[in-house]
C-alpha cells in the first residue's frame, strides 16, 4: 500500500457565494418570466422589513465567521490551505457560519424581493454547496487536522 499525499487545500476553484448568486439570479428570472410568486400571508412592506432583518443578521454571521478566520490569519478562500482549525466565535455554534450567513442573506433578499421563487431554488443551491464545496472542505479538514477536526465535528453541527 502506498502512502497517500495529504490534500494541499480543499480544492474548491470558485468562490462559494457564486452558487448563491446564480441561484438567486435563476429565481429572479423565474419570478420575472414564469409568474410572480409573492409571499401570500404578508404584505410587501412587511416582507421587506422581515427581509431586511434577516439579511442584516446573515451579514453579521458571515462577517463574524470571516473575522474569526482573520484573527488567526488562516485562509478564507477554499482554494488555499488552512493553517489553523477555527473553533471559536461563531464556529462554536456552526461549522459553516459563512455559508449560514450567506443563506440568511439569500432568504432575506427573497423577502425583500417579495418572491418565493428564491426559496424554491434554495434547496438546489444548498445541495450544490454541499456536493461541490462542503464535502471537499470537510475532507480537507479531516486530512489536515485529524482527530482535532473529528472531535470538533462531534461537538458542533454543520449548520445551526
Amino acid at each position: 500500500m502506498t502512502a497517500r499525499t495529504p490534500l494541499p487545500n480543499p480544492g474548491v476553484q470558485f468562490p462559494p457565494p457564486i452558487l448563491y448568486a446564480l441561484g438567486f439570479g435563476i429565481a429572479w428570472l423565474l419570478d420575472d418570466g414564469v409568474r410572480a410568486l409573492p409571499f401570500p400571508a404578508i404584505g410587501p412592506v412587511a416582507a421587506k422589513i422581515i427581509g431586511l432583518v434577516v439579511a442584516i443578521a446573515g451579514m453579521y454571521v458571515t462577517i463574524s465567521g470571516i473575522a474569526a478566520f482573520r484573527r488567526v490569519m488562516t485562509a478564507i478562500f477554499p482554494n488555499q490551505p488552512a493553517n489553523e482549525l477555527v473553533t471559536d466565535g461563531p464556529y462554536r455554534f456552526t461549522r459553516n457560519p459563512m455559508y449560514t450567513g450567506f443563506t440568511l442573506v439569500y432568504i432575506g433578499a427573497a423577502f425583500i424581493m417579495n418572491s418565493m421563487w428564491p426559496l424554491v431554488v434554495l434547496p438546489v443551491v444548498l445541495g450544490l454547496l454541499f456536493v461541490l464545496v462542503i464535502r471537499r472542505e470537510e475532507a480537507y479538514l479531516s486530512d489536515a487536522f485529524g482527530e482535532q477536526y473529528a472531535a470538533y465535528r462531534r461537538r458542533v453541527r454543520r449548520w445551526l
